[in-house]
């Protein structure tokens, strides 16, 4: 990848869908999505949504990903969606969510798209309602209080072969489907930790969730990958690795799981 001096100090935001990774980032005039083939190992840009927007909501399901919500360039919040099937190359505009959000959630569970938390409304409040859109029907569908009770916009959830797993305030916690509720299951790594959910990544790979994140006291260095297989009983979490790094700046995404 060449990517200018915009992109790279600008916010971006990844996406692993079949065998490619999107970067969405912004260039001075425009934004832009970086394309990296793991077929062909050769990165290319040029493709473009057909709403480009930042701080979306985003997920995969083998060659499709949806993406939905998020800001256009003048700062409004969307409630448009999109699918972009990686084998065909297109971009698909889809039902519009029944109100916009951003800084949101978005994982697939049992075929399913689903938007999680984040922030709407004319004053731009916490949301605590989800959406649930069903590819077969092109229907979207709200659930109350679907989104846990967070003190602060720091949620992060996946799914995938785990259940449907989000950390809040540095708790694990595993939605009951049944009984439409969150129960904790665990806690972080002890060195892993967030604030605001900006220093912290977690994403699903095969049968485990991920965590990636570091220690955010003053002198530390380097972020850590620890990983579990969330069960019945407690998480235990395995230490993958460690990278000295300055800060956490770093896009995560799960290929090939």
């Amino acid at each position: 990848m060449n990517p200018g001096e915009c992109f790279v100090f600008s916010y971006k935001e990844s996406l692993a869908v079949g065998t490619e990774l999107l970067m969405f980032g912004k260039e001075i005039l425009s934004p832009i999505i970086y394309h990296y083939s793991l077929l062909t190992n050769t990165w290319s840009s040029g493709m473009l949504m057909n709403a480009p927007r930042c701080l979306f909501g985003s997920a995969s399901l083998g060659e499709i990903a949806i993406l939905a919500g998020g800001c256009d360039s003048r700062g409004n919040i969307l409630s448009s969606a999109e699918l972009y099937n990686s084998e065909a190359g297109t971009w698909k505009s889809l039902p519009s969510m029944n109100k916009p959000r951003k800084m949101y959630s978005g994982v697939f569970m049992d075929g399913k798209f689903y938007v999680i938390g984040g922030i709407g409304g004319a004053e731009s409040k916490r949301l605590t309602y989800g959406e649930e859109y069903d590819l077969k029907t092109s229907t979207l569908t709200e659930i109350p209080n679907m989104s846990p009770n967070a003190v602060r916009n720091d949620m992060r959830a996946t799914s995938g072969s785990p259940p449907l797993v989000v950390v809040v305030n540095n708790e694990v916690r595993k939605y009951d489907k049944q009984n439409k509720a969150w129960v904790t299951i665990g806690q972080l790594p002890g060195r892993a930790s967030s604030m605001n959910g900006w220093d912290l990544d977690f994403r699903a790979c095969g049968d485990r969730i991920l965590v990636i994140g570091g220690p955010v006291a003053v002198g530390t260095e380097y972020i850590e990958v620890n990983s579990c297989v969330p069960s019945e009983g407690a998480l235990q979490w395995n230490l993958l690795g460690q990278k000295r790094s300055g800060s956490f700046g770093f896009n995560c995404a799960a290929m090939g799981c």
